[in-house]
């Protein structure tokens, strides 16, 4: 039997290689061409899988190997469309991590709105960092890390479609706590569905 190969993550982190990402990150890029194909995309995941639990004394893989890989797949199929909106993404996520920052300030009214606006001390401002949250959700409140990841994603997603570069710690633990209510509630729907 194969040993679980790990990825290693971009903030250090490792955590197990997930097959079903692959697929959904090659449907993704299909689709946002026009041209998506979940059995395309399972088949595709199979070649990217195989290769990677082929390669002699692997046990890790950085998600950078993944994606190269993946755009390797897509182009060597002709899908070289959806292996540029799959580089185009990625450069777009990059870009919204590196200008939004996340801004430690409670707005009970209006000054603290306009405080929030004006901050400049480098101490009341830090990166976006979605590692933080998912270190928060599994340290603090021993949630599972696949599921803090999946909260931290999609916290993520909703500010990055927000389109603002400054957001608020309250936002940030309001549409965590949100997301972590409805993600738990359908583990546990999900466990007592017979």
């Amino acid at each position: 039997m194969k040993r679980q190969l790990r990825v290693k993550k971009a903030d250090g982190t490792t955590e197990a290689y997930l097959h079903t990402k692959v697929i959904g990150a090659i449907n993704h890029a299909l689709t946002s061409v026009g041209q998506g194909d979940i059995i395309f995309a399972e088949d595709m995941a199979e070649v990217v899988t195989f290769y990677l639990y082929n390669k002699p004394n692997r046990r890790t893989v950085n998600t950078h190997e993944i994606y190269s890989m993946i755009k390797a797949v897509l182009t060597a199929t002709g899908q070289e469309e959806a292996a540029l909106a799959l580089t185009q993404h990625t450069f777009q996520r990059r870009l919204k991590r590196a200008r939004t920052e996340v801004v430690s300030l409670e707005m009970n009214d209006l000054a603290d709105a306009q405080r929030f606006g004006e901050m400049n001390p480098p101490e009341s401002r830090q990166p976006w960092n979605k590692a933080q949250i998912v270190s928060d959700l599994t340290n603090r409140l021993s949630i599972p890390r696949q599921t803090a990841r999946a909260i931290a994603s999609t916290v993520e997603e909703r500010v990055f479609r927000m389109g603002i570069t400054k957001v608020s710690l309250g936002l940030i633990k309001q549409l965590v706590w949100s997301e972590a209510a409805v993600m738990l509630q359908a583990e546990r729907a999900l466990q007592t569905t017979p």
